[in-house]
C-alpha cells in the first residue's frame, strides 16, 4: 500500500446535510488514485481524537445538529485552532463554516459563539439563499456548488473570500458579492452539492497540501496507468456536472 494520509470527517452524524459526505468519498478516492492510503477517522462527539491528522473535512447541519455538537466542539477548539495555525488543510461547509467564525446571531437575537479560526460573523435572516452557484476564485478558477442558507456571513478586515459571485442576493451575505473564506489552509464555504466531486482543483489542493506537510512533497510515483486513467475519467465527469449545474441556477 502507499503512504498513509489521515483524514478526519468532523461530526458526520450531525453535520452532514445536502450530500456533504460526498466530500469525504472524493478525498478518499482521489488519494487512492494518486497511490496513497487514506485512513478515514469519523469523529463524532465523545470519540477519541486520532493520534495523527493530515486533513479535516466538516459539513453543514441544521440548528439541532449544531446544538448537539457544540459542547464537544468547544472542547476541541484549542486543538482545531492549533492545527489551523500550523497549516493543516481543512474544508468546512455551511454550519461548520459558521462555527469556525467568531459568532452566529440567530434571528431571535440569541448569540452562539464560534471558535474564531475565521475572523467573520454570521447573522440569521428570514430569507434563504438557495440554488446552484458559480463563483470566481483566483486559485481554483470557477468554483461550482449549491448554497442553501439563511445565515448571512460578514468577513472581517483582511479575510480573503474563497471567491466572488456576480449576482446580488447570493454568496456570504447577498450584498458584498463574496463567498466563503480562506485562512491559512482552511477553506470555509456555503457550497454544498457536494462541492469536491465537481471541483477537482480544490480536492487536489487539499490532498497536495496534506501530503506535502507529512512527506515533504506530493509525488505520484506509485500511481498505476489505470489509476491515472480513472482520474482523467473522474475529471471528465466533474466537468459535465459543472456544466449542468452552471446552466441551472435554481
Amino acid at each position: 500500500m502507499g503512504k498513509t494520509i489521515d483524514v478526519v470527517s468532523l461530526y458526520p452524524k450531525d453535520m452532514n446535510i445536502y450530500g456533504d459526505s460526498g466530500n469525504v468519498l472524493t478525498i478518499r478516492r482521489r488519494l487512492e488514485l494518486y497511490g496513497y492510503e487514506p485512513r478515514i477517522h469519523q469523529y463524532n462527539q465523545g470519540d477519541d481524537w486520532p493520534d495523527h491528522v493530515d486533513l479535516i473535512l466538516g459539513g453543514g447541519g441544521q440548528d439541532t445538529g449544531q446544538k448537539k455538537i457544540i459542547d464537544d466542539f468547544f472542547g476541541r477548539a484549542e486543538l482545531l485552532r492549533s492545527l489551523a495555525a500550523d497549516g493543516t488543510p481543512m474544508l468546512m461547509i455551511c454550519g461548520l463554516y459558521q462555527l469556525f467564525g467568531e459568532y452566529f446571531e440567530t434571528v431571535d437575537g440569541t448569540r452562539l459563539d464560534g471558535i474564531g479560526i475565521i475572523k467573520a460573523h454570521t447573522v440569521g435572516r428570514d430569507v434563504r439563499m438557495i440554488g446552484n452557484l458559480v463563483e470566481h476564485s483566483e486559485q481554483f478558477g470557477d468554483v461550482i456548488g449549491y448554497e442553501n442558507h439563511s445565515g448571512q456571513t460578514f468577513l472581517g478586515e483582511g479575510v480573503q473570500p474563497l471567491g466572488r459571485v456576480d449576482q446580488d442576493g447570493r454568496g456570504n451575505n447577498g450584498d458584498d458579492h463574496t463567498e466563503g473564506a480562506r485562512v491559512h489552509n482552511v477553506i470555509g464555504t456555503y457550497m454544498h452539492g457536494s462541492l469536491l466531486p465537481k471541483n477537482p482543483a480544490i480536492s487536489d489542493f487539499l490532498i497536495a497540501t496534506a501530503v506535502e506537510r507529512r512527506y515533504g512533497s506530493f509525488d505520484k510515483i506509485d500511481q498505476t496507468p489505470e489509476q491515472a486513467a480513472e482520474l482523467v475519467r473522474l475529471d471528465a465527469v466533474a466537468a459535465n456536472a459543472r456544466k449542468a449545474a452552471a446552466a441551472r441556477p435554481r
